[in-house]
């Protein structure tokens, strides 16, 4: 009987291990701290319309939201908001949130590709298929000279220094006896301590941070100053953003002048949905950015992170294309899905053949996804 019931006990311990470390919450990168570079809201923003009803199954995830972890539930469509819940907190561990900024985490990365297109549409840089070759910081790394596409797409040769989630549990920490943060130590150290005469391996696809901090510098460097300008043009005049949103920066390396981006963005709730149908409208009007859009879709790649766990659109999906995912799990081959992805539950899926949009954000990933985002997807319900 004592055996037993230690087995029940040492049972009880590791499950209460696993859900708190299930339930990290997702401010471990304080706003305030990484706070980078501002574009602000336009007097012309999009106005939403609504046309408002509740569902159950979202009505019972807001309800567990404690074991849950959600905080926000935005569905859109035929033209309008038709679920809309929130319970978002004033703070989260001593961190307050201000001016309902949320943080988006790896959607991010995908957000850093929509600013590269418009960056190739206002003729800073002048295709995806552009090579690396004009830019000091990454000389003589394994980054020298690589296609734009191909670290859009996650194959950067960089696999023998960062990535592999799905084995490591990371993707944003540099392999090297410190284990560092490539978000928080920035571009320059990485390139001058860790890769300085690093060379590429073979060109696979593997999801890492790093390689989207790359692309992000390498736009802001070929803006020339303009890199304001051009998120100001981007979220400002094109999306038409209402209130201020945020990239993030890394800490300076040394006494140098030179800082370093990082993807992390933070966004009002329904900016988060702004940005998103944009980004909709741009593929179906076939704008300059819709035009971007079309070619990352069409040269995307096959994934190796993925998994059959409908739980997240960025590991139940097949395929990668310029840091955007596609095609889910247990939809029909035709149908188009454009799939953001963030730590700890944030999502953004843009149903282009129905014109429908969900947007959650969340405090740790233990709602019920495949119920109130998949399914909502697949089925319109």
């Amino acid at each position: 009987m004592k055996k037993l019931l230690g087995i029940v006990i040492l049972s009880l311990i590791i499950c209460n291990i696993a859900y708190a470390k299930k339930n990290t919450n997702t401010w471990d990168y304080p706003f305030l701290v990484y706070k980078g570079w501002e574009a602000k809201g336009s007097e012309n923003h999009y106005k939403f319309q609504s046309n408002l009803r509740k569902d159950k199954d979202v009505l019972k995830e807001f309800k567990n939201s404690k074991k849950t972890g959600i905080i926000s539930y935005l569905l859109f469509e035929d033209g309008k908001i038709v679920i809309d819940e929130s319970d978002i907190p004033i703070s989260v561990q001593g961190d307050k949130i201000i001016d309902g900024l949320l943080p988006s985490h790896s959607m991010g990365k995908s957000l850093v590709s929509y600013v590269t297109g418009h960056a190739i549409c206002n003729d800073y840089i002048d295709s995806v298929n552009v090579k690396l070759n004009d830019w000091p910081l990454i000389k003589n790394t394994l980054y020298e000279d690589s296609i734009l596409l191909d670290l859009l797409n996650m194959k950067a040769g960089d696999q023998k220094w960062i990535g592999e989630r799905r084995k490591n549990g990371s993707d944003n920490r540099i392999k090297g006896p410190k284990n560092e943060n490539v978000n928080v130590i920035g571009l320059m150290k990485v390139m001058s301590v860790y890769l300085r005469g690093s060379e590429k391996s073979k060109l696979i696809y593997n999801y890492s941070a790093l390689t989207t901090n790359v692309i992000m510098n390498y736009v802001k460097y070929k803006t020339n100053g303009d890199w304001e300008k051009l998120l100001h043009k981007v979220f400002n005049e094109h999306v038409g953003v209402k209130n201020s949103v945020y990239f993030s920066k890394s800490k300076k390396y040394l006494k140098t002048d030179f800082v370093s981006a990082r993807y992390s963005f933070y966004a009002n709730r329904y900016d988060y949905l702004r940005i998103a149908k944009a980004i909709m409208d741009d593929w179906h009007n076939d704008t300059c950015a819709g035009k971007y859009l079309k070619t990352i879709y069409k040269n995307r790649v096959e994934k190796k992170d993925n998994t059959k766990e409908a739980d997240d659109v960025g590991l139940y999906t097949k395929t990668y294309g310029g840091q955007f995912h596609f095609d889910v799990f247990g939809l029909k081959k035709t149908r188009k899905i454009i799939g953001m992805s963030g730590f700890a539950g944030q999502q953004i899926l843009i149903d282009l053949d129905n014109k429908r949009i969900i947007v959650v954000n969340s405090l740790y990933k233990n709602y019920n996804w495949k119920k109130i985002v998949h399914s909502v997807i697949k089925k319109g319900k």
